[in-house]
């Protein structure tokens, strides 16, 4: 049981929830190891049991709310109907993808975001998550356990490569070595010890790596202990709406700053497979958490062709 003080804060109430559940989940794995893998193999993440629930209850108003716009709000963006026959769809096991599902997702995309880049409704910012997730089969979420950031659709910059040990030197990049290497740190410091201990991992994080403004969170200096935490190297599917090129990249740096005009940075891989690589190499984007508490999703560009399900022409969603 998690033990009160009369005097306890919401916020701080919140992380000790979080801790507990963590435990909670840790524990019934040891005791309980069989009850476990039951409900890793139905999918269901204990943490998340109450979600679990939920979603059968609300499936059906998740289709609603895709088929329908907002009417009677005037801020609310006005996303034109799908074919009930794709809405439908978004509760079955057997959906089917269209033959060009990234084709398919900008097309729908520019109608339904603005050209520039700007905050959107809380509404909206759901769908687009749920209409990435159907296309791209990587869950999306501009809000995950209760943390976000201030927007998700903004302008990314380019950034150079970091640091990833003591001594590490552009030459050791094996890509964008014309991309420089910056002379300070990642947010987190270095990503290993020493070269001898960097390992494949830490070679992708860097390689696509983001940088957001996490300095200009409203509570980030209250919160510093555990939002650092949270944040460091959290999964993030960054996805350029005009192309629908998408990669799943690594939060391992903070900016940039306000006054460039821009909300997000990225690696010069991230900002190559983003088609965004030369000219200006900034543009708009779409910044979302991943939902990955089983760490299946790996980092890198996002390949469409891989989501094994049957494909139909589009005149036929």
């Amino acid at each position: 049981m998690v033990k009160m003080s009369k005097n306890v804060k919401p916020q701080s109430l919140k992380e000790a929830l979080q801790v507990h559940n963590k435990r909670a989940k840790e524990n019934l794995g040891k005791r309980h190891p069989h009850a476990q893998r039951f409900f890793q193999i139905k999918g269901v993440d204990l943490g998340k049991i109450r979600h679990h629930s939920a979603k059968i209850l609300t499936a059906g108003a998740l289709a609603g709310t895709l088929l329908l716009g907002a009417p009677g709000n005037p801020t609310s963006l006005k996303i034109p109907p799908l074919p009930a026959k794709w809405v439908n769809a978004l509760t079955e096991r057997g959906w089917a993808l269209p033959e060009d599902p990234q084709g398919f997702l900008v097309s729908h995309l520019t109608e339904i975001i603005p050209k520039n880049p700007c905050p959107l409704p809380p509404e909206e910012e759901k769908r687009i998550g749920l209409f990435i997730e159907r296309l791209t089969g990587i869950r999306a979420r501009t809000s995950l356990e209760g943390e976000r950031l201030n927007v998700c659709y903004g302008l990314i910059g380019a950034e150079q490569h970091l640091p990833r040990f003591p001594g590490d030197s552009i030459w050791q990049h094996d890509e964008f070595q014309n991309s420089g290497i910056t002379p300070g740190l990642g947010a987190w410091g270095y990503f290993a010890r020493s070269r001898s201990e960097l390992n494949p991992l830490d070679v992708q994080r860097e390689k696509y790596y983001v940088a957001v403004q996490t300095l200009y969170l409203p509570d980030w200096e209250k919160r510093l202990p555990y939002l650092r935490d949270w944040y460091k190297y959290r999964k993030v599917l960054v996805l350029n709406p005009k192309t629908g090129q998408a990669v799943v990249a690594s939060i391992a740096d903070a900016g940039p700053a306000s006054w460039t005009g821009k909300q997000f940075g990225g690696s010069p891989e991230v900002m190559y497979q983003l088609g965004l690589g030369g000219g200006p190499r900034k543009g708009a984007v779409l910044l979302l958490f991943v939902d990955d508490p089983e760490n299946k999703v790996q980092l890198g560009p996002v390949d469409y062709a891989k989501m094994d399900l049957p494909r139909v022409p589009v005149q036929e969603i």
